[in-house]
């Protein structure tokens, strides 16, 4: 039987009907069998505070435990003034801290950003993996995901749309290598 890895996936938006959740369900579907992704919510998490942390809330808790027990985690981000939202950095916080107790330790990573707009959310990409480098996150770098034109990813049923779903599929299974190779 073939190594089977957990994925903590993060989605930077809070709306339930999100693109980016769309996107982070469709790789789930798209993954191959060698990766089984699950979403972890960040939605409830208080912004961090070191003072509650002394005693930190079960929201606290469940995230970290959730993060802390996954092999590798994929960042699934919209972009939000040139930057990542806010609840996902909290969510980035939280699981950091406290200090010298990441979850996210040694853990390959990805991040995909997904926009409307045409340049498919490069700053937040790009901000979000200056964090994951101090966070000591092995981020794969190739292929680079920058989806623009979101409002065209799926049809008016939900459907990913046969136009995108080569390029989810083909960063789906680059990312299975990469988490692969780094955990092997």
């Amino acid at each position: 039987m073939s190594q089977v890895y957990s994925v903590a996936v993060l989605v930077g938006s809070l709306r339930k009907e999100s693109i980016n959740r769309k996107v982070a369900r469709a790789l789930a579907e798209l993954a191959p069998a060698s990766l089984k992704l699950d979403i972890v919510e960040i939605g409830e998490l208080a912004l961090y505070n070191e003072d509650i942390d002394t005693d930190p809330p079960a929201a606290y808790k469940a995230f970290r435990d959730k993060v802390r027990a996954s092999d590798a985690v994929l960042f699934v981000t919209p972009e939000y003034n040139r930057s990542v939202p806010g609840v996902l950095k909290n969510a980035i916080d939280v699981g950091s801290r406290p200090y010298g107790q990441s979850v996210f330790s040694k853990k390959p990573g990805a991040v995909i950003s997904v926009s409307p707009g045409a340049v498919g959310g490069f700053g937040a990409n790009h901000h979000l993996r200056q964090s994951l480098v101090f966070l000591d996150v092995p981020c794969m770098q190739q292929p680079e995901a920058y989806v623009g034109g979101a409002a065209t990813l799926f049809d008016e049923h939900g459907k990913l749309s046969e136009k995108t779903r080569p390029f989810l599929q083909s960063f789906i299974d680059s990312y299975a290598a990469w988490v692969a190779r780094h955990l092997a």
